[in-house]
């Protein structure tokens, strides 16, 4: 079986945390995020990473990561690009907005071969979410067969605004279905989202949700170019510059269908991430304690 690779969707600009955050420092030795995934991923097994960028972005990338990560792993960047779309379409009159997670996870075609895993540039993951997905990858044998590491939904909010979750429905360990809320807010220990801005509905804590932490066969490579269309010609008539393509819409649909099975890994691991530029406090301290509690090193790679 070959290697797995490690994806990371590092092409977003950070237009809510007002700048470039996935290069944006977390400790006093100048660590990125994504640095301590690298390192978490190292640990579990990894040795291919794959970086889905902005062509914009790819030279900061270079400069922050650089030499020193690719001798630790065999480093591909891809470009997001908005006119990466199907034969046929075209790039919609003052579209600046990226199509979506599914269409980044869609550009690694031609790059990513074997199973790989997905993850996000700006989000704290924990070590045991990458041992778990890793060891599920280098394991499964059945190309309709993905995985998804699955955090409490308590673990994943911000004291700072909403952020975007994919609620899961679990059933034997297995992924039933997955909803995109956009917009859920902590409310205690438990949460409460809307769609309208209006009405809000409440949701418990204990709800296991997607961190877009994936493991994926090659097939959903093909899933992701054969549905696009599909949804282009759904959403470019209702919201031309603004509509994305999800990576859980592709697989819920392929639930639906019966042509994929989801296996459900449950994480107790607690996310961190800046989505807002206030969580860079709440982030720092964090990192700050688990280096106290000897998960970390000051300095990773030493």
């Amino acid at each position: 079986m070959k290697q797995p690779t490690l994806v990371i969707m590092a092409a977003g600009m950070g237009s809510r945390f007002g700048g470039p955050k996935q290069v944006t420092p977390v400790d006093e030795q100048g660590h990125i995020i994504i640095d301590f995934s690298l390192f978490d991923a190292y640990r579990a097994g990894f040795r291919r990473v794959a970086f889905i960028v902005n062509p914009k972005m790819e030279e900061a990338f270079r400069e922050r990561l650089g030499d020193h990560i690719e001798k630790y792993f065999d480093v591909t960047y891809i470009h997001q690009t908005l006119d990466r779309l199907p034969e046929g379409y075209t790039v919609p009159e003052n579209r600046v907005k990226p199509w979506g997670t599914g269409h980044a996870i869609a550009c690694c075609k031609g790059f990513v071969d074997g199973p790989f895993a997905v993850i996000n540039a700006d989000d704290f993951y924990g070590p045991t979410a990458f041992s778990t997905v890793y060891d599920y990858l280098v394991s499964n044998t059945d190309e309709s067969a993905y995985a998804m590491v699955g955090y409490r939904l308590r673990n994943t909010v911000t004291e700072h605004g909403s952020v975007a979750r994919g609620v899961c429905e679990v059933e034997n360990g297995k992924l039933t279905a997955i909803t995109e809320r956009t917009k859920i807010f902590k409310k205690g220990n438990d949460a409460t989202f809307t769609e309208d801005g209006e009405t809000f509905t409440d949701i418990s804590g204990d709800t296991l949700v997607s961190m877009n932490l994936w493991g994926f066969s090659q097939k959903m490579l093909h899933e992701l170019w054969a549905r696009f269309p599909a949804f282009l010609d759904k959403n470019l008539p209702i919201n031309s510059e603004k509509c994305e393509y999800f990576l859980p819409f592709v697989v819920d649909e392929q639930i639906s269908e019966g042509t994929a099975c989801v296996n459900v890994l449950p994480c107790e691991e607690t996310w961190y991430g800046v989505t807002y530029r206030e969580d860079l406090e709440s982030v720092c301290a964090a990192i700050a304690r688990m280096k106290a509690e000897g998960i970390y090193e000051e300095e990773l790679w030493v």
